[in-house]
């Protein structure tokens, strides 16, 4: 979430209209057409490139490559791409288990059994998500770096049941951005700030940064992430990943450090929507220890790939939100192309203001947030690894240790939300009543009205400068809130580059529509083919 311009200006804040900061770090310097990246000095000939599950998949059946030698591969990437080199700095932590993991796999898969789709597939994972390993699960948060638990998170389990190598964890904005008013996204204090694999001295955006950065410079073959309100979808936007943000409660949330119970969900980053639907069909299902998940009875799919239809835009109903094509020259020159795009593939496309719709929410998200997040906090604190043991002891840490947990900005959010009071409280349920109550009608009923089957828009701003001093800038336009609040599901797909820099089409819907957007989504990327590897310029000016 862009976090400071969230607690700023509201809950709207993402579906203001700003000037785009694009080129306020440098000039640009990119190719004629700017289909992509302009070429680099020095060409990246990662023998696994752009590689997606089921190539993997035929590399293993066919015994060109192993579990173990595959993920040998994405170790030495890590080492070569994120520890030297460009130095994105996206994984913080390496699993000392995951050769033993492709190891074991191999020899399941030489007896003949291959559990699915993401046998001996190596998969990176957000910091703020449970594993029971020698791994740390920290939040970036220096606070409790001593934080080693003893179960997995449930999605973990799933990922594990499926066969999958657990490569690492990635970095991420500190307290998934929810710590100041002022804060850089991809930035942790146990993590350090991670960069953009596009253009260096961009932010790859908060708070799932080094899921996105990692998936998009291929140093795993896909990613794992979380989403308050646009952790997910603003980073896969601004690396050019598909990326899905589930209905809430169609993936369990238990295992995962939280700021809502009403927003929080994990979800699957990468470079293909059919890598994304396979990830997520896998990690599916209902978890006794998170109650929300009983609502997806009867409404999860095992297997989203079967919605993978490249015909799947004739005849249907899209909304195009009005103020997407409001935001910049550049952006709005990629949104009518993508639009054309998907004319041209038979949708039919309505233009409709769920902007307008959702103003009088105000500042009610950011309410619910920090209820939420001191409850939700001092519940999974009270039973971890760690020293510290609640909100309070984390506000105390950081005041100790300012030096290092704090030299760049403070924790303004942590203190707010620390003085809120319980989940019975007047003021907390009037607020989720008006954000979640209000978002799902205004969206549920633009839908019905018009016989939609979607709602599209941008997904967000171009990335925008790293900048420790000053924090987050505006960088012109999201629209991760209305699902975000409503706890419906949202797709976003690459459409296109402008700048060197790629940008995203969303797609949302209502409760547990996954499989309606994921075909639109997956239409629409193969009508345009926008994904483009990144080239790792130093700056702007190449």
């Amino acid at each position: 979430m862009h976090r400071r311009n969230f607690i700023k200006t509201g809950s709207l804040a993402g579906l203001t209209i700003g000037a785009v900061a694009a080129g306020s770090c440098n000039l640009v310097s990119t190719d004629k057409k700017d289909n992509g990246p302009a070429n680099t000095e020095k060409p990246d000939d990662f023998v696994l490139n752009e590689v997606t599950i089921d190539a993997l998949q035929q590399k293993m059946q066919r015994k060109e490559y192993t579990s173990r030698s595959i993920t040998e591969l994405y170790l030495k990437r890590i080492e070569a791409i994120d520890k030297n080199g460009p130095k994105l700095n996206a994984v913080i932590e390496i699993n000392k288990d995951a050769l033993n993991i492709a190891d074991a796999m191999d020899k399941e898969r030489a007896a003949g059994k291959v559990r699915g789709p993401l046998h001996g597939i190596p998969v990176l994972i957000k910091d703020n998500i449970s594993t029971g390993d020698s791994m740390h699960t920290t939040a970036g948060a220096l606070a409790i770096a001593d934080n080693i638990v003893k179960q997995d998170a449930f999605i973990i389990h799933k990922l594990r049941e499926a066969g999958a190598v657990i490569l690492g964890k990635t970095n991420l904005s500190e307290w998934a951005n929810f710590r100041s008013t002022h804060s850089t996204s991809a930035w942790s204090s146990r993590g350090g700030q991670t960069k953009c694999p596009y253009i260096l001295d961009r932010n790859p955006s908060g708070s799932s940064a080094g899921s996105g950065s990692a998936a998009a410079a291929n140093l795993c073959a896909i990613a794992i992430g979380t989403e308050t309100d646009g952790s997910i979808v603003s980073p896969s936007s601004v690396n050019g990943l598909a990326g899905i943000k589930p209905t809430v409660g169609l993936w369990s949330r238990s295992g995962i450090i939280p700021i809502s119970k009403t927003q929080d969900t994990a979800g699957p980053m990468a470079r293909t929507v059919r890598d994304a639907a396979i990830l997520l069909g896998a990690l599916a299902g209902e978890d006794p220890q998170d109650s929300i998940t009983a609502e997806s009875k009867g409404k999860v799919e095992p297997d989203y790939t079967k919605y993978l239809d490249s015909n799947g835009l004739k005849g249907k109903r899209i909304g195009m939100e009005k103020t997407g094509l409001k935001t910049s020259p550049a952006m709005d020159a990629l949104f009518q192309q993508a639009i054309d795009t998907l004319k041209s593939k038979g949708a039919i496309i309505v233009e409709v203001e769920l902007n307008k719709e959702l103003k009088k929410i105000g500042t009610a998200e950011n309410t619910v947030l920090q209820f939420e997040f001191k409850d939700g906090l001092n519940k999974y604190l009270s039973t971890a690894n760690s020293k510290v043991k609640s909100l309070a002891d984390v506000i105390a840490f950081n005041k100790q240790n300012e030096t290092k947990a704090m030299p760049f900005f403070k924790q303004e959010i942590l203190e707010q939300s620390d003085k809120r009071g319980g989940l019975d409280s007047k003021e907390y349920l009037d607020a989720v009543n008006l954000t979640t109550g209000t978002t799902r009608n205004a969206i549920d009923t633009i839908l019905k009205k018009n016989n939609l089957d979607a709602i599209i828009a941008p997904t967000n701003g171009f990335a925008g400068c790293i900048d420790l001093v000053n924090g987050d800038y505006d960088n012109g336009f999201s629209f991760s809130s209305p699902a975000a609040m409503a706890g419906y599901p949202h797709i976003t797909v690459p459409m296109g580059f402008a700048y060197g820099l790629p940008a995203g089409i969303s797609f949302i819907s209502t409760a547990y529509k996954e499989g309606d957007i994921i075909k639109l989504g997956y239409a629409y990327e193969q009508a345009s083919k926008k994904r483009a590897a990144p080239v790792f310029k130093v700056d702007l000016l190449g």
